[in-house]
């Protein structure tokens, strides 16, 4: 569709410059403003011609009207016919642009239909998921990984080279409250039994207990202090706890089929910020504040952005500065984008701009990609109070469920439970994904499992229905494709669409374009698999064009559903 876009812009740019003179409105520009119609029945394609009153000094529905009798725009290849809506030029896309470009197009490229070069010769470095060391997976963390592993997935169809980089939590007072918690309450025989939900348990009680002696804060606060100054037997309890973390975090990541090229979490950076801090001082940024150091940015209309406490700690900020010129050095990015919940945004802006104040020429392919939080029903997650849903359980029930149905219904299924296992947690990332990433959510488990519907289940069942139907088809003529019916025309559109919303799920950051395409496409296949006969089909042709289309259907589902981090189960 993107072709026919642009060739369209083409003869619309033309026809508008001889009224109004050359250059004065380009193809690229008149791209950008063609949309598709809310009502199906109006055309396939609109372009709204208000922005070019002024210009052409006539009202919109005149002007629609005069470029709707242009042979120029009339002759363009695919255009079926032409209409006028008020200020609106409708253009309905002929039956025979689907026979001779997409289809053929779909066949011919395979899985490399709808990638593009925009990313070629250029790097994105991607900061997501980044745990917490010592606590297990919530469902709060699921926002973080599978956007930033999305995002990560749709650059690297562009064409992008991407790093994805897991900054782990693995520095900071709270390691200092869990070697407390361990020397007093733990021991190895127990924790090495229970893993992370050992050292949970160690976390939860030591706030339990400080909240009946405040004193343990200290305690806690001196041997952090310790383990900054790389206290061995301080050393060796941090080591083992982020052993144990990453263990069971990998199993998370393997269910999901998430990798990462670095695990450089904050203690990496220590003996990096320094120089950063230093560059402040030197530059004059840095400024006193109740003993604090801090850099002013009330010009900005930010409050001060905090880079060393009264006792010379470094805080986040500082730690994220030094990060981000280390991966400057390290990858040399065109983007460096960290998916982080919406609660940070401020956090981000305050550092974002200190980069900048610093000098650094490339603060603005610093990006921020904020996302919603997620509640149980309402109420905020919290760690300490042990108040979280855990995103291994949840993936449990999910394939529990799955695994009972398949029992049901197709007892004999080989590799029966790798298949629950992605279908199952398929469906708890399809349902998160289908929000619009800044919507906040309420996770309810029921909803979550629920397989009614727009679901994971659903769109992985209508790829397996097309695997299930190409085993019993022959062989597929790309040169005897002739679409007969509304529903092979429809399904064409969507498929048709592939490449541009890929490029618009990575101009916006939202993965939720790509899971709404999903979907209108698993619509538009089943609605044509239930209306049109396709290997019992008649006629030669009409049976090699349904064929033909089902083959479309499975290369592009192929291909999207990596995209939001779902599988390709081939039955189901």
């Amino acid at each position: 569709m993107q072709k026919f876009k642009k060739q369209l812009a083409a003869a619309v740019s033309e026809a508008v410059c001889k009224t109004a003179g050359d250059n004065v409105c380009g193809a690229d520009e008149i791209c950008a403003m063609l949309e598709y119609p809310p009502d199906p029945t109006m055309g396939d394609i609109a372009l709204p011609c208000f922005r070019f009153a002024k210009l052409l000094r006539k009202a919109p529905p005149a002007i629609a009207a005069a470029l709707a009798e242009d042979a120029t725009i009339k002759s363009v290849d695919g255009v079926g016919s032409v209409n006028v809506s008020g200020g609106y030029l409708n253009f309905r896309i002929s039956d025979g642009y689907y026979e001779k470009n997409v289809i053929p197009e779909i066949l011919e490229k395979g899985d490399g239909y709808g990638r593009s070069d925009i990313g070629k010769g250029k790097t994105v470095v991607l900061d997501y998921s980044s745990p917490n060391v010592a606590k297990p997976f919530h469902i709060g963390h699921l926002g973080t990984t599978v956007i930033g592993h999305s995002l990560k997935k749709l650059h690297e169809f562009c064409g992008y080279n991407c790093v994805g980089i897991n900054h782990l939590g693995d520095w900071g007072t709270q390691f200092g409250k869990l070697i407390v918690a361990y020397r007093k309450w733990g021991s190895e025989k127990e924790v090495e039994k229970d893993g992370i939900d050992g050292l949970v348990a160690l976390y939860v009680r030591f706030h339990e207990e400080a909240d009946k002696d405040p004193s343990l804060n200290d305690l806690a606060r001196a041997e952090f202090t310790k383990l900054e100054h790389h206290d061995p037997d301080n050393i060796k309890l941090w080591k083992w706890f982020i052993e144990l973390s990453l263990a069971e975090y990998k199993k998370t990541y393997d269910q999901l089929g998430i990798t990462f090229d670095s695990y450089n979490g904050e203690s990496f950076y220590t003996d990096k910020m320094p120089e950063q801090v230093e560059k402040l001082r030197s530059m004059g940024l840095l400024k006193l504040d109740d003993g604090a150091s801090v850099v002013d940015l009330s010009e900005y209309n930010m409050p001060v952005c905090l880079i060393l406490k009264r006792d010379g700690s470094t805080l986040y900020p500082t730690r994220d500065i030094a990060a981000a010129v280390y991966r400057k050095r390290t990858y040399n990015f065109d983007k460096c984008i960290y998916v982080t919940s919406s609660q940070q945004s401020l956090h981000f802006a305050q550092w974002f701009k200190v980069v900048e104040l610093m000098g650094y020429d490339w603060y603005d392919e610093l990006v921020h990609v904020p996302y919603g939080t997620v509640s149980i029903d309402g109420v905020k997650l919290s760690t300490r109070h042990g108040n979280v849903v855990l995103l291994r359980d949840v993936f449990e029930a999910a394939i529990e469920k799955v695994t009972k149905v398949i029992d049901e219904k197709n007892p004999g299924l080989e590799n029966k439970k790798e298949t629950a296992e992605a279908v199952g947690v398929g469906a708890i990332v399809f349902y998160y994904l289908m929000n619009n990433r800044i919507k906040d959510i309420s996770f309810r488990m029921d909803d979550a499992l629920s397989f009614d519907g727009n679901t994971g289940p659903y769109v992985q069942y209508t790829y397996a229905r097309t695997c299930s139907l190409l085993e019993k088809s022959g062989e597929i003529r790309g040169d005897r494709i002739k679409i007969t019916s509304p529903y092979e025309a429809e399904l064409a559109k969507e498929l048709s669409r592939f490449s541009e919303t890929v490029l618009r799920a990575v101009a916006e950051y939202e993965p939720s374009v790509i899971t709404r395409y999903i979907l209108a496409v698993s619509t538009a296949f089943n609605r044509f698999y239930h209306e049109c006969p396709i290997l019992s089909a008649e006629d030669e042709d009409v049976r090699n064009t349904r064929t033909a289309l089902t083959k479309a259907t499975n290369t592009v589902l192929h291909s999207a559903l990596p995209l939001i981090c779902l599988k390709t189960p081939e039955k189901i």
